[in-house]
């Protein structure tokens, strides 16, 4: 048990490395870009991109993740699920070619045609890493995932920053996206120690496909459903709406899905090797919980507080009609990482089949918020959002606490003096930042401010995760001595 934790804590670290830090890198490219690029451009992007997220689906299947819950994966399992892997994504491309004008119609944007077709290349050369993404997964080799996604991001932000600074205009976030898929392709395959050596076998595609189809039938669905909002408002509004409302939901996925990536990537393996042992399992999916939300609240209001001048600052006034879609996206991305680790133990204990029940009881909800709030504006769909969020986080806390005693109370338990801390950090920041006329200023005062009062009430209100924290800081720092 001791090694294991200390693989989960090393696993954690250099997760954090990779996602906070490549996200982080992403970040700044993206802002570079979009400081040259107009809203309109991030537009376009914005309409195809739906249709490349649900092949990319298709292509893994679930497939991944059926072989990192597997304690006895072969190498039959693994070359299997890499050859179906690849021949889907190839059938999904050919769909996808010869879509590209039907979709170009739909939205009356004729570039649509050569752009989906030139980015759609990207699900086949993804296919091929997959099944090394996942070894090194189920492995708990975060370092070396650290390492591909670092050169990726590297590699793609020098390509995208050149062609739009060359005046490439969209194509530079085709270019963008297609060097980093082509990069985290060919490094995965160069430091990922693994090739197929077995042919394909129909008894373990049987039983990869008996897990994994119900995971492919629930992110299909729930992936349609929530990219019906972008379909919506590039088909109703103009271009340059779906351009404000792709950089308001890339800025607040850049925080909230960062740690939702961080902690997942982590807990499912050790979850997963925890299945026999509920109480461990129940044990560190309680810390986790805990952990989560210590650093999501504060992050995601202290975003909201401080939106205006931090997209005035760094992406300049043309993006300000994105500042109320921001902040209503940071409070609806508050429980999306709580609610994913309460999805994710039913994966781990291998009952992929309730999670896909839990999934599809909550489409009535989003689908009555949707034909409520699309007609109304983008306002509308985002404040849809964040109450079909919040609403959602109850229904993925019931079974939880139905198998392992641990649901919303118990959670809110772990919650509520980090809520509290969370409310008055937002409140000080407010305070200390309303008057303050120079926007950059006000960025930095309202950030240092966040962080202060924040640590300070923790420490104040005795969270425990803070002191967790500290031990480990102090221990790593013992280390070196």
């Amino acid at each position: 048990m001791g090694e294991l934790r200390s693989k989960a804590l090393r696993g954690v670290l250099w997760s954090a490395v990779d996602k906070a830090g490549v996200k982080a890198v992403a970040f700044i490219v993206s802002i570079v870009i979009a400081r040259i690029l107009s809203p309109a451009d991030y537009g376009v992007i914005g309409m195809i991109l739906v249709f490349i997220v649900i092949a990319n689906i298709f292509i893994d299947s679930g497939m991944s993740q059926a072989l990192v819950q597997r304690k006895d994966r072969s190498a039959e399992d693994m070359a299997t699920a890499f050859y179906f892997n690849v021949a889907i994504s190839v059938i999904c491309y050919i769909v996808l070619f010869f879509s590209a004008p039907a979709i170009a119609n739909f939205y009356s944007v004729p570039i649509l045609v050569p752009i989906l077709r030139i980015l759609g290349l990207n699900i086949v050369i993804a296919a091929f890493a997959t099944v090394q993404r996942a070894n090194l997964l189920a492995k708990l080799d975060f370092k070396t995932i650290a390492v591909v996604n670092i050169c990726s991001v590297t590699v793609s932000g020098g390509v995208g920053i050149w062609m739009a600074y060359a005046g490439y205009g969209v194509w530079a976030l085709v270019g963008q996206q297609m060097s980093s898929i082509f990069t985290s392709s060919c490094v995965f395959w160069l430091f990922g120690k693994w090739h197929p050596t077995a042919p394909f076998s129909k008894e373990s595609f049987k039983n990869l496909w008996n897990f994994g189809s119900k995971l492919l039938a629930t992110g299909l669905v729930s992936t349609i459903i929530r990219e019906i909002n972008s379909v919506a408002i590039g088909r109703i509004y103009r271009s340059e709406e779906l351009g404000y409302y792709t950089r308001a939901v890339q800025t607040s996925d850049m925080v909230a899905l960062t740690t939702n990536e961080v902690i997942n990537a982590v807990t499912f393996p050790v979850l997963s090797s925890l299945q026999d042992n509920r109480e461990q399992m129940v044990s560190v999916y309680s810390r986790m919980l805990g952990m989560t939300a210590f650093f999501i609240f504060p992050i995601m209001t202290g975003l909201a507080v401080v939106a205006k001048p931090f997209i005035s600052v760094l992406l300049t006034d043309k993006w300000l009609p994105a500042v109320v879609l921001l902040q209503w996206l940071c409070f609806a991305r508050m429980f999306t990482p709580i609610s994913s680790l309460n999805m994710n133990i039913l994966n781990a204990i291998g009952r992929s089949d309730l999670f896909m029940k839990l999934d599809f009881s909550k489409i009535p909800l989003t689908i009555a918020t949707m034909a409520i709030t699309i007609p109304i504006g983008v306002e509308a769909m985002v404040i849809g959002s964040f109450i079909n969020t919040f609403i959602c986080y109850f229904i993925n806390a019931y079974l939880p606490g139905k198998l392992f005693n641990f649901g919303v109370k118990a959670q809110f338990r772990i919650f509520w003096r980090i809520m509290l801390c969370t409310g008055l950090m937002a409140l000080f920041t407010w305070l200390v930042t309303f008057k303050i006329d120079n926007e950059l200023t006000q960025l930095i005062v309202g950030i240092l401010t966040g962080f202060l009062s924040y640590t300070i009430l923790s420490w104040l209100f005795r969270i425990k995760e803070l002191t967790e924290i500290k031990v480990i800081v102090l221990s790593k720092i013992n280390q070196r001595k």
